[in-house]
């Protein structure tokens, strides 16, 4: 059994007796040198063999130095092997007691240097990726679950490091999870992806639900020992470019909203009417911007009658009508006369005016007479009405759930207010928002004017 046992290390290991004759050799010291077992017991020391002579008895001092020396002692060594390659390896060597209880001999196990430092590389990363790293490392399990997380990761995710292991990914997330697993299941079926991933999730322990955008990389881990690889989880490295996305999304979003301008400016160019040109300026601006449009214009006594909108319901090229425009009738308050006083833009949104979001449905009573329905179902009927009304009362089409105004100038005249109009599958009108929608008034202001529609105020 004994024998068995140090066949089966996995270091060389060799004994020596008190006068350095070598007394045991296992097979992976025959790996190592190359020497066997029956060449190697019964040699005293490495001089002649497997040390260079000039090296031979430095090396043999210094093992056997070790049987009067406390503890285990390490050293590195230049040994030969049996076709006269030299190889670097590292001893442990400690004293072997005999029965009166002084040294009779000792053991000597030793590695390859090379392969030694390969193992701690990867334990001192392994060590470095679990405490200092600046990106996320998470360990999923076999069944997608985490089995180990450093600092960063627990930070990101929102919970502390003990916390989050053991827990399904769905109770973590509350946006992005089925993106991650999906993510996670294929490395473990067919192999890491040597392309990154970027999502967008929600951890649920962020009080702000605020989305982040995670750049992933996924590992395949597999254990050395088995006879067939079998894998042991999935290595989740990923880290925060939330502020990057961010900002490459609004340099695209600008790019190709000036984009829109200049096309705009050289369709107007090609219009017969100035009037013309103003409603082409719309058709251009809401792309990607908003779903609606309106043009009112100050007429000479004061009013603001509409003279131009997009078409409600389906999309389509905005329709002029000045000759027969009538007023408008906006409610004191109302964010086009808020925009006109004001000389600047308003903005305003139902659910900050304290409307319940209509993607959200609220509850609703229960209906005393009519068709069953259900709950959920009733109460988005209920939010659709409500937003509606929200609408109505504001002049504005059906759905609409934001609204941005802002003042029509020329010739250091407000000549009328431009609306631009969002339902509810749109955010909210930001300040970039604000900045296009004034340059495309500025362009269709220009345009009035040249039309011959404004008046003096």
């Amino acid at each position: 059994m004994l024998a068995a046992l140090l066949d089966g290390m996995e270091a060389g290991l060799c004994a020596f007796d008190r006068d350095g004759v070598i007394t045991h050799w296992n097979a992976e010291a025959t790996r190592i040198l190359g020497w066997t077992a029956e060449e190697a017991v019964g040699r005293r020391g490495f001089g002649g063999w497997a040390a260079r002579a000039a090296d031979a008895r430095e090396t043999q001092e210094r093992l056997l130095a070790a049987m009067d020396a406390p503890g285990r002692q390490v050293h590195e060594f230049a040994l030969l092997t049996k076709d006269g390659r030299r190889v670097l390896v590292r001893t442990q060597s400690a004293a072997v007691a005999g029965a009166d209880g002084r040294p009779a001999g000792l053991y000597c196990a030793f590695s390859d240097v090379h392969a030694q430092i390969d193992l701690e590389r990867s334990i001192a990363l392994s060590e470095s990726l679990f405490s200092d790293a600046s990106w996320g490392v998470v360990l999923i399990d076999a069944d997608l679950r985490p089995a180990l997380a450093n600092e960063q990761a627990a930070r990101l995710l929102h919970c502390g490091r003990e916390a989050l292991l053991g827990r399904p990914l769905g109770e973590l997330l509350d946006h992005g999870v089925e993106e991650l697993e999906n993510a996670l299941q294929h490395v473990l079926a067919e192999g890491a992806s040597p392309a990154g991933l970027e999502i967008w999730v929600s951890p649920r322990g962020d009080d702000t639900h605020a989305r982040h955008c995670w750049r992933s990389g996924f590992v395949l881990l597999g254990s050395p020992l088995g006879e067939e690889p079998v894998p042991l989880g999935v290595g989740w490295l990923f880290s925060d470019v939330t502020v990057q996305k961010t900002v490459e999304r609004q340099s695209a979003r600008i790019r190709f909203r000036y984009q829109q301008l200049h096309r705009a400016d050289r369709a107007a160019a090609e219009c017969e009417s100035a009037l013309e040109a103003a409603v082409l300026q719309l058709d251009f601006a809401l792309a990607g911007f908003a779903d609606h449009a309106l043009v009112d214009l100050a007429d000479g006594a004061g009013r603001l009658v509409r003279i131009a909108a997009t078409p409600e319901g389906e999309p389509g090229p905005g329709v002029a009508n000045p000759a027969n425009a009538i007023p408008v009738g906006y409610e004191p308050g109302h964010p086009v006369l808020q925009a006109v006083e004001r000389l600047g833009t308003v903005r305003t949104s139902y659910a900050a005016a304290g409307g319940a979001t209509p993607s959200a449905p609220s509850s609703a009573p229960a209906a005393a007479a009519g068709p069953v329905v259900a709950p959920g179902a009733a109460a988005e009927q209920v939010s659709r009405e409500r937003t509606d009304a929200w609408a109505a009362a504001r002049r504005w089409p059906p759905g609409t759930v934001h609204g941005l105004t802002t003042v029509l100038r020329s010739r250091g005249r407000t000549v009328g207010a431009l609306t631009f109009l969002r339902g509810s599958g749109r955010r909210l009108f930001d300040r970039a928002d604000a900045a296009y929608a004034e340059d495309v008034a500025a362009r269709v202001a220009m345009a009035l004017d040249l039309a011959g529609l404004t008046g003096d105020r």
